[in-house]
């Protein structure tokens, strides 16, 4: 491809709204141009990079025996109705009404279309197992839109579902969409981690976030610093065996606390360690009080309180809630007195507190020397709270250490959540009418794109590895003015192209210094440069990655590129 001809527009300037490096980046370089907040268009360059995504995502799937199909993004909303998700899914659900007053939903995934389309045609076990995937643009309107395509409300994914007779077959199915997912983003160059995660509005359990390390990543990975165990810090089980310290209990008393309503007032006004005091907080768990405590130096885990709860809401109870449950402000309440009828629960650290202090359920007022059991009852224990840094890797292997990720890809086992409530089913080799078990696997293309820039740039732009890069090689005659240059230049893409390389040509009649800036801000792995020794037939090779630069001989040119090639791998 001539540059001359590209339409691949650079900007000089960082765009003021781009906060991501890869929004930054992507923008300036021309791969991608915004039309409105959370909404791109992809130049050639952004449409290149990822076909070559696509490409790779294709041959794994097909490797594990997928089928591609292809289905519509326009949705009618009965199918939603269906499985009752139309009710629940939140407002990020795109709807919307054709001229008939019809309702429809933009597709955010596709769970309830390929439910119904394999309800209508599968009827028998002996068709099953069968893996379909697509890769489509999917819509939802996100609140807050940011980081250029990791945030968007217009993007495009790879959705997969696995159907299955029993839950045996989906366990093969889950590992092997699993293992197919390592290679995509492996093949991607990617610094990764499969890790444990909540499945949320899909419903289902068994679950899995691929999640590439960034510090834009708005998620937080909980990781062992010597094994592959890793998991949402949502998600990551806390195994620690807590010290109870062999004193003698004292006498619980009340104290005067005023205006020290925080754990860290509480520690800091009686000159004790926070992880001395019981902090308890009111929930609202599917509209019944329970009253969560953790050791003060921990925080209580939403998610894991859900689960241990078997609920399906949770929420932190207001103050006005508190004040008319416990008769007490938010900052002094405790498990002491508690009135008839609420639910006690504590994380497993909570047992170990040895005359610990707690709030009184009075204004201005704490227990000290407070001890459970003894002074209040727990109806049960379980581990609540978040992990942290420090804790002991609960694989037993190493210590957790944290880091930021960004989300590019998500496994589920669904089940039977969407073939009972559709009514999907087969018969078994019983004749027996069972419904099918289901998997829901997703790549979100377009982020993974934006993921490897943020993973994979330098202060002069994008650092392409060559599996992904727009083209294979960067040509780039210096002065189009000098015949020898362009002679030369000319006779080389000729010969390139002919040797079945993709080549961008830069014939633009530029100042060098804007060539070079714009190769290095595209970042195509290999440059090779026709300048002022190509009357002799020397010209340039550089690394872009490294910068290293080699003078070579044009016949010795197809040799040089397959030796960069494969240090850029």
């Amino acid at each position: 491809m001539r540059q001359s001809q590209l339409y691949s527009p650079t900007l000089r300037e960082v765009p003021a709204d781009a906060e991501a490096k890869s929004h930054q980046l992507l923008l300036r370089a021309g791969f991608i141009r915004q039309n409105v907040s959370g909404v791109y268009s992809f130049l050639p360059l952004g449409k290149k990079v990822l076909r070559k995504i696509e490409t790779i995502v294709r041959e794994e799937m097909d490797f594990i025996g997928s089928q591609e199909v292809l289905m519509p993004a326009l949705q009618p909303s009965e199918v939603w109705e269906e499985s009752g998700r139309w009710y629940t899914y939140g407002p990020e659900l795109m709807r919307l009404n054709d001229r008939h007053d019809r309702t429809f939903a933009l597709g955010a995934t596709h769970e309830e279309l390929i439910t119904s389309l394999l309800r209508d045609e599968v009827k028998s076990y002996k068709k099953l197992p069968m893996v379909l995937y697509q890769i489509q643009t999917k819509f939802r309107d996100e609140k807050r839109p940011r980081f250029g395509l990791l945030r968007g409300r217009e993007f495009i994914m790879k959705d997969a579902y696995s159907f299955d007779v029993d839950q045996e077959g989906l366990d093969r199915n889950y590992d092997n969409i699993f293992h197919a997912y390592k290679n995509v983003f492996t093949r991607c160059g990617l610094d990764f981690r499969a890790v444990l995660a909540d499945s949320g509005a899909m419903g289902g359990r068994d679950t899995h976030e691929f999640m590439v390390l960034s510090e834009i990543g708005e998620d937080t990975i909980a990781y062992s610093d010597r094994s592959e165990f890793a998991a949402n810090i949502e998600m990551a089980p806390v195994k620690v065996i807590y010290a109870k310290k062999d004193s003698e209990l004292r006498e619980k008393e009340i104290i005067m606390t005023e205006n020290k309503r925080s754990i860290k007032d509480v520690a800091e006004f009686l000159d004790i360690p926070e992880q001395e005091c019981i902090k308890s907080l009111l929930w609202i768990v599917d509209e019944q009080p329970v009253l969560v405590l953790t050791r003060g130096d921990h925080q209580i885990n939403d998610i894991k309180l859900k689960n241990a709860l078997e609920a399906s809401i949770v929420k932190l109870a207001t103050e006005e809630q508190t004040n008319e449950i416990l008769n007490s402000e938010i900052g002094f309440i405790g498990p002491v007195n508690v009135p008839d009828g609420i639910k006690v629960i504590a994380d497993e650290a909570v047992r170990s507190v040895v005359n610990g202090v707690c709030g009184a359920n009075e204004q201005d007022k704490h227990f000290v020397n407070v001890n459970p059991d003894r002074d209040f009852k727990v109806d049960f224990y379980d581990d609540l709270r978040f992990i942290k840094e420090g804790d002991p890797s609960p694989d037993g292997n190493g210590t957790i250490v944290f880091a930021k990720g960004i989300e590019v890809g998500h496994v589920f086992k669904l089940g039977t959540r969407y073939s009972e409530s559709m009514n999907a089913e087969i018969l078994d080799k019983n004749g027996k009418s069972t419904p099918i078990v289901m998997g829901s696997y997703g790549i979100g293309v377009s982020r993974t794109l934006a993921a490897v820039v943020e993973q994979m740039h330098d202060e002069n732009g994008i650092l392409w590895p060559t599996q992904l890069s727009p083209f294979d090689l960067h040509l780039i005659c210096v002065n189009p003015k000098n015949d020898s240059q362009s002679a030369l230049g000319e006779k080389l893409y000729e010969e390139l192209k002919s040797n079945r390389f993709d080549v961008l040509y830069d014939d633009r009649k530029e100042r060098a210094g804007v060539k070079f800036t714009d190769a290095d801000l595209i970042g195509i792995p290999i440059q090779i440069i026709v300048g002022k020794r190509a009357e002799e037939g020397i010209i340039e090779m550089k690394n872009r990655k490294t910068g290293h630069k080699d003078e070579v001989h044009v016949s010795e040119l197809l040799a040089s590129i397959a030796q960069h090639q494969a240090e850029s791998r």
